[in-house]
């Protein structure tokens, strides 16, 4: 049995990747079989700043980074994996991830987002979702719906306020 307490959170970014019409980009990912839906996410390299890391993994998952910095949310927001994936995911060396969220908005178009750019796919497809109906039970998102709860009111407060700049 592997030790939850002495494992390490991963250090991550989080992209939030509004639209001209205020959605927020998400994928359904393409590793998991219970059609689970996901922001765009992904590790820190060694040596990495999160601001650098975030651009990298924007092209990554979604094949451009065609988008603006809007802005960043205060601190990391961390978040443990259920227990029945302790010692499988992140490569078996986290207990969970801690978090830096930013804000983006999208400046090309949709026919610029290319899921499959890279060989290793995070999402099968994609959609622009309203962000009312992000946390209203149309999409599964599995075990990060807590973390979802918690980031969704600062982010959205972080894009009114960009918005009325």
């Amino acid at each position: 049995m592997i030790n939850r307490d002495a494992l390490a959170y991963r250090p991550n970014v989080g992209i939030i990747l509004f639209n001209d019409k205020g959605e927020i980009f998400m994928g359904r990912r393409a590793d998991l079989a219970e059609g689970i839906w996901q922001f765009p996410q992904g590790g820190i390299d060694e040596g990495e700043s999160p601001e650098t890391a975030v651009w990298r993994e924007m092209k990554e998952e979604i094949g451009t980074n065609k988008a603006v910095m809007l802005g960043k949310r205060d601190g990391w927001l961390l978040y443990d994996l259920p227990d029945h994936l302790i010692g499988k995911a992140l490569g078996g060396q986290y207990r969970g991830q801690k978090q830096q969220w930013f804000l983006f908005r999208f400046t090309g178009q949709d026919s610029d987002i290319k899921l499959d750019t890279f060989d290793e796919v995070e999402f099968t497809t994609w959609r622009w979702v309203p962000p009312q109906d992000i946390l209203g039970g149309q999409y599964n998102l599995g075990f990060k719906k807590e973390v979802y709860e918690r980031l969704l009111p600062d982010v959205l407060a972080l894009y009114q306020a960009s918005s009325n700049i």
